[in-house]
């Protein structure tokens, strides 16, 4: 999706980025039920996000970027999973990748990189495989000559049909992950709109295969990862789900409050001659205002726990704070992003459930993304650092 500007780029500040993103994320509203049911891809919508240079929003001020805290980001992906999360769900793999630059790349990297986003070029990734023990690799890179070649298939590759870079893994001879991003057109590279979930269905989360494919040693991401220390790319990466939850929440109380104005009649032995009266209409939209509001704030405050390591140098300590708070954001978002989108139904009677609507995908949307990293192990390893000091697991999901 390369925009084809010059080095000479704008330079953008965090009040732009929040002016273009309240003018054009209401459109993605319109068409969205049907998109889902449909399964039309958004590559519109997010083209238009990539046109208003809405995924740099951490790109820091001296290599042209705005320079956004982990906060103000948040607050953007929670506004796109407000009007379509599988748009939001969809970037993910962007915003990690920018926020691995900044946390352990060369300089030359990130000059690289950030020049590519600033142009408008977009990073999918080529993600988890099947068949094996989670996390398992069985896709292989081998020495060509003075390039390598890659053979597997990634089953998870979020966001890859929207992508100029897929990113990815393989294990070498000696059977150690090395990582690596290519372009999205090179020989070989095969991406399938075959994600088959419940929810989520738009994200482009479908298998990647690798044929043979040449990558070239400039190719190979040259940072080092500590197996025995927390990135905080880690935490960064499970808040990124819980804004997509929270978001959905957003959209429910959106189409609640719409459906009871618009549409819903009272029952037949309410007293009330519309149903924006019925008290129990009142109490459901309450209800779920109530838990769009928690969702969104507990997700905003673990965002300042991951600026607050940022600030602090990202020192140990405050990074583990922070992967703490994102657990608990998590559980709590989950928890009532699914109840807001099955007290949905309760705002009116058996129309509600009308396939125009499509009021069932934004519970199914919620339960997929929750089924990422299941909740009852944030809340149980939450648990054992209250009750007994001990840190939460290094896994890359917390």
């Amino acid at each position: 999706m390369s925009l084809n500007i010059m080095s000479d780029i704008e330079q953008l500040n965090i009040f732009e980025l929040q002016k273009r993103a309240k003018k054009l994320l209401p459109t993605f509203a319109e068409g969205s039920a049907e998109r889902e049911r449909e399964r039309q891809l958004p590559y519109a919508q997010i083209e238009a996000l990539v046109e208003a240079r809405l995924l740099t929003w951490r790109i820091p001020q001296q290599y042209g970027g705005a320079g956004a805290s982990v906060r103000e980001t948040v607050q953007f992906i929670i506004d796109v999973a407000s009007y379509d999360s599988n748009i939001a769900q969809a970037l993910r793999p962007s915003f990690l990748f920018i926020e691995s630059l900044l946390s352990n790349a060369s300089e030359a990297e990130k000059q690289r990189w950030f020049t590519r986003y600033l142009q408008g070029e977009v990073v999918g990734n080529a993600g988890w495989e099947i068949g094996g023990a989670n996390g398992a690799i069985t896709t292989t890179i081998v020495a060509d000559g003075e390039k390598f070649r890659v053979n597997g298939s990634k089953y998870y590759s979020t966001g890859g049909l929207y992508s100029d870079w897929i990113s990815a893994v393989a294990l070498n001879e000696e059977e150690n992950p090395i990582f690596f991003i290519l372009p999205r057109d090179r020989t070989g590279l095969e991406l399938l709109d075959d994600f088959d979930a419940m929810g989520q269905r738009l994200t482009a989360s479908g298998t990647t295969h690798l044929n043979n494919v040449i990558v070239y040693s400039e190719e190979i991401q040259s940072r080092e990862w500590n197996k025995d220390k927390r990135s905080i790319v880690t935490p960064f990466a499970q808040i990124f789900l819980a804004a997509v939850e929270a978001g959905i929440a957003k959209n429910v109380l959106r189409d609640a409050v719409k459906f009871a104005q618009e549409k819903a009649r009272p029952i037949k032995h309410s007293s009330v001659e519309k149903s924006v009266d019925d008290p129990y209409v009142e109490f459901t939209v309450g209800e779920i205002s109530a838990r769009a509001f928690a969702a969104e704030s507990v997700v905003l405050q673990a965002a300042d726990r991951i600026d607050e390591a940022w600030v602090n140098h990202l020192s140990e300590d405050t990074v583990n704070l922070a992967a703490l708070d994102v657990a608990q954001a998590q559980f709590i978002a989950i928890e009532n992003t699914l109840k807001a989108a099955e007290r949905l139904f309760d705002v009116g009677g058996a129309s509600t459930t009308a396939r125009g609507n499509n009021f069932d995908r934004h519970w199914r949307n919620a339960r997929t993304v929750a089924n990422h990293n299941p909740r009852d192990w944030k809340a149980a390893a939450v648990g054992a650092y209250r009750l007994k000091a001990i840190e939460l697991p290094l896994s890359g999901l917390f």
